[in-house]
């Protein structure tokens, strides 16, 4: 019995709309990253990028469990002397609901050359709508994963 190796002309890519809407952020941040990489499908190649499309719309609506809006830091240093700057979630979902959810997503696929390509196929909407209808994306949940 040999072990099956995926090759990219192989590859068949759906398309799924996660409702971001009180959700946890960091359940949300690893069932679509397990859908982007592919690991939900039985022909999983780790050097292949074999995923599918995610698009998540409500990201202003996510939810987090304790005091964590008041207590999570996301930090920037410009490069300077006196350059870091910080700020709380509560802050930064006021400011870009959107940046937030794709931070924690890019934070838990691996940091390899299949990233880029990973995130690019990651669509999110702070409202309900989206553009991606003609696609006929499935609905997803968090807990289905």
């Amino acid at each position: 019995m040999k072990t099956y190796s995926q090759k990219p002309s192989e590859v068949t890519r759906q398309w799924y709309v996660v409702d971001a809407a009180d959700e946890r952020l960091g359940r949300l941040a690893t069932t679509v990253a397990r859908y982007l990489m592919g690991k939900h499908k039985p022909t999983y190649t780790p050097h292949i990028d074999g995923g599918d499309n995610i698009i998540v719309i409500n990201a202003e609506k996510i939810a987090t469990t304790g005091n964590k809006t008041l207590q999570k830091r996301y930090f920037k240093h410009s490069g300077y002397p006196g350059g870091i700057t910080s700020k709380t979630l509560e802050q930064r979902l006021e400011t870009d609901p959107v940046g937030v959810i794709e931070d924690a997503i890019r934070r838990m696929i691996p940091d390899n050359r299949l990233r880029p390509g990973r995130m690019l196929r990651l669509k999110v909407y702070s409202g309900a709508d989206h553009p991606h209808e003609p696609q006929q994306p499935k609905a997803l949940g968090v807990d289905d994963a």
